[in-house]
């Protein structure tokens, strides 16, 4: 993969604005050398505000962009595929952002020796400060990797791994801001149940979780290691910790990452054409 000079997205729902956000910030591209595409008029209304070029046309992506991000649903990503496949050069690379599509399905709906890249971004790409983790297909160079590396890392950090990490990191650091921002809205909640004012409340509180973020990365100490030193004997914050341990706190977001990782596996099967077990549930 050379130098970046057109990006396009198949899809243009949250994430794909959210990358378009951060590139545009990063100055990675101009505006008019990025290209979405969606079959929502709404979505690409939204998207269009970036002032980049938009289409209800798959094709029109492809044969505008040799980096093309796929950013539809998981349960679309193969008939997509499929429609562009005519398309494909050997210049293509397609990089996923879907969740649960393995390298290899990506793979067998493109032409032969297509290059491929997995990937699991997360929200916060927008505003460049994103944690991105990849994995290459079988046809990708070191160089691929390297310009791929340079444009994830131009929004935030970016790690390569092995595919079959891919399903946990979804429900870990994909899912991720979901748990952050609960959290933040719950110690948030105790700030206002306790006399502060809401937006007061939720400044600080995002403002300590930076900090506390900070500690861990620049100082190399373990977690554990920073909470024991703030909880002193028979102090305040000991006591707020032993009425989360009751609650079983942490035992929550174990789950919570194990069950968003569970449901990215499920979201593979139905790619291949499986039902959904989540939404006969939802139906019944």
């Amino acid at each position: 993969m050379a130098a970046v000079q057109s990006l396009g997205f198949l899809g243009a729902g949250r994430i794909a604005n959210a990358l378009v956000r951060g590139f545009l910030s990063a100055n990675v591209l101009p505006q008019k050398s990025i290209y979405a595409s969606a079959r929502s008029k709404g979505s690409l209304d939204e998207i269009g505000k970036l002032g980049i070029n938009v289409t209800h046309d798959n094709r029109e992506v492809v044969r505008n962009c040799k980096v093309v991000w796929i950013t539809v649903k998981p349960h679309g990503v193969c008939s997509v595929l499929r429609e562009v496949a005519p398309f494909v050069t050997k210049d293509h690379v397609f990089v996923s952002a879907a969740a649960g599509i393995s390298l290899t399905n990506m793979e067998k709906n493109l032409p032969h020796e297509t290059k491929v890249f997995r990937t699991m971004p997360n929200t916060p790409v927008s505003v460049c400060s994103g944690v991105t983790i990849y994995a290459p297909g079988t046809m990708v160079t070191e160089k691929d990797e390297e310009a791929l590396d340079a444009m994830l890392s131009s929004v935030g950090i970016s790690m390569k791994m092995e595919e079959h990490y891919m399903d946990i990191i979804t429900g870990l650091t994909g899912c991720g801001p979901t748990y952050m921002y609960m959290t933040l809205d719950a110690l948030a909640d105790g700030g206002v149940y306790a006399g502060i004012p809401k937006h007061l409340a939720v400044k600080l509180m995002a403002h300590t979780m930076i900090g506390a973020a900070n500690m861990v990365l620049k100082n190399g100490q373990h977690p554990v290691e920073l909470k024991d030193e703030v909880c002193s004997p028979a102090g305040t914050s000991i006591q707020a910790v032993r009425l989360m341990e009751k609650a079983g706190y942490r035992g929550i977001l174990m789950d919570a990452v194990h069950i968003a990782s569970k449901r990215t596996a499920e979201l593979a099967r139905l790619s291949n054409g499986e039902e959904d077990d989540v939404v006969k549930k939802w139906d019944h």
